[in-house]
């Protein structure tokens, strides 16, 4: 994961972008992998962790009617918290993750291992669902190895 961090610090950092996380269920483990690049410092202005529905309302703009409707774990909310979490720490690409690590939190339709992540850019902003099936750890892993993924998909993308 090191190697696809390291590139997004290289790529953002050659076409001066910047990035940002919000993180529910990975709990910073995004953030953590792009700041152990050196340099990510050029790039990198922040996360914010809301695990809580309060911090995702109150810091990143998710809607109390979109929680209500969609629940946490939901590709609506990891899309607002994308946005939001865009225009919190004012970056170029904003990442973000909605999840159930586990073991527990299964709910009737949304198992453990269930992730959502959101990527926000000036064009847009995108969700994919995921089904991890590891431990809690791994599902953490997976979920911000993918993100980062996310991320290396649209920068690759771009001319």
């Amino acid at each position: 994961m090191n190697d696809i961090a390291a590139e997004i610090v290289e790529i953002m950092r050659k076409k001066k972008l910047t990035l940002g996380t919000v993180e529910s269920a990975t709990g910073g483990l995004i953030a953590h992998l792009i700041t152990e690049v050196p340099g990510s410092s050029d790039v990198f202005q922040g996360s914010i962790v809301s695990y809580s529905n309060e911090i995702k309302m109150k810091l990143t703009g998710v809607q109390k009617t979109t929680l209500d409707k969609y629940g946490a774990v939901s590709s609506q909310v990891a899309a607002e918290m994308a946005a939001g979490g865009r225009k919190a720490l004012g970056v170029d690409v904003s990442v973000a993750d909605t999840g159930i690590a586990g073991p527990g939190g299964a709910t009737q339709g949304k198992p453990v291992g269930l992730f959502y992540l959101g990527l926000s850019t000036k064009d847009g902003t995108d969700t994919q669902k995921q089904l991890f099936n590891g431990a809690r750890a791994e599902n953490k892993q997976q979920a911000s190895q993918t993100a980062l993924l996310c991320i290396l998909d649209y920068l690759n993308k771009l001319p």
